[in-house]
């Protein structure tokens, strides 16, 4: 029996490959092979990667074909959201079904870079599809790591309008900041401000003698630190005895604080009320939280707040397939 090459044992292929390197049709039938797209293939000992699947993707698609929304995004370095569908865009009408991917059919291709289409563009594909929730878990970790600014985004949906996501990015845009950390403090505040509580502060400096902290979120009228505690602060022991040491100068410093794992984050009312009950002990008289038409709209497509695009101003476009 022929040996495989090296070239196929650790990646996809395509059939001109395998024909390239001695590989026959008849070969590629055996059970030392797998197919995965049409015209696509895998030594079937080969584990499969995220990455090898996009790979796979794009050896299967055609080759003006760009990557877009969430998978482009995740490209870069991004760990959230669905890893399926992959989605491409393609600048003409082109029928071709994959499994595992989506093939967006637009008839002008947005800007792209040497991974896909821009990250603008790739923010507001998503934005199209994307819960509230989530656009601001999305939105506030592209800001945080530098990969986009506001403006960017404004500028680049304002100037295609017509596109789907255009108006879902601008309408979510007032609820981004790219000061929050990490995915969850980004989902805490969103649940407290959806809830109607005050606008915290995002990471600030807490005075809590004889040093200073920094606080994810600070209500600091009310002496209030709301703090998010992923995995790390529980399994690392160095930050576990790191943070009882904080929260003693803390509580030394009058400070009332609310720890949030992802357990609580589960429960996003139950989250809220113990929130808004540290804020009355710290003297908060303001308005209780509600759990109405805004709270409802987090958990629900950006669409649903923005509108039907039906509705919306007539804005003279090419014709998009999608």
């Amino acid at each position: 029996m022929r040996p495989i090459p090296p070239e196929l044992l650790s990646k996809p292929f395509t059939r001109a490959d395998a024909e390239r390197l001695g590989v026959t049709s008849r070969m590629l039938q055996g059970k030392r092979f797998t197919r995965l797209h049409q015209g696509v293939w895998r030594a079937t000992a080969h584990v499969m990667t995220e990455e090898d699947w996009i790979t796979a993707a794009r050896l299967a698609l055609p080759g003006d074909a760009r990557m877009t929304g969430i998978t482009r995004l995740q490209q870069l370095g991004l760990d959230f959201g669905p890893r399926r569908p992959i989605r491409f865009v393609l600048a003409r009408d082109h029928h071709l079904a994959l499994d595992g991917v989506f093939l967006h059919r637009t008839k002008v291709l947005p800007p792209c870079d040497d991974v896909g289409v821009t990250v603008e563009a790739a923010f507001t594909a998503y934005c199209a599809r994307a819960r509230v929730i989530d656009a601001i878990r999305v939105g506030d970790w592209l800001l945080h790591q530098g990969h986009t600014t506001i403006d960017a985004i404004r500028t680049f949906a304002l100037s295609c309008l017509w596109r789907d996501g255009a108006d879902e990015a601008i309408w979510v845009l007032d609820h981004l900041d790219g000061r929050s950390r990490s995915i969850r403090e980004s989902e805490t505040r969103a649940v407290l401000e959806f809830a109607g509580l005050p606008k915290p502060e995002i990471n600030a400096v807490v005075v809590a003698e004889p040093v200073t902290v920094i606080g994810d979120l600070v209500f600091r009228r009310w002496r209030t630190v709301v703090e998010y505690e992923g995995v790390q602060h529980q399994e690392n022991r160095h930050q576990y005895h790191s943070d009882l040491y904080r929260y003693g100068l803390m509580r030394a410093a009058g400070l009332q604080y609310v720890q949030v794992t992802n357990e609580r984050l589960a429960r996003p009312r139950v989250l809220v009320g113990e929130v808004y009950r540290t804020l009355l002990a710290g003297g908060y008289d303001g308005p209780a939280p509600t759990f109405g038409v805004q709270w409802e709209l987090l958990f629900r497509g950006i669409s649903v707040a923005v509108g039907p695009k039906r509705d919306r101003i007539h804005r003279s476009a090419p014709t998009v397939w999608r």
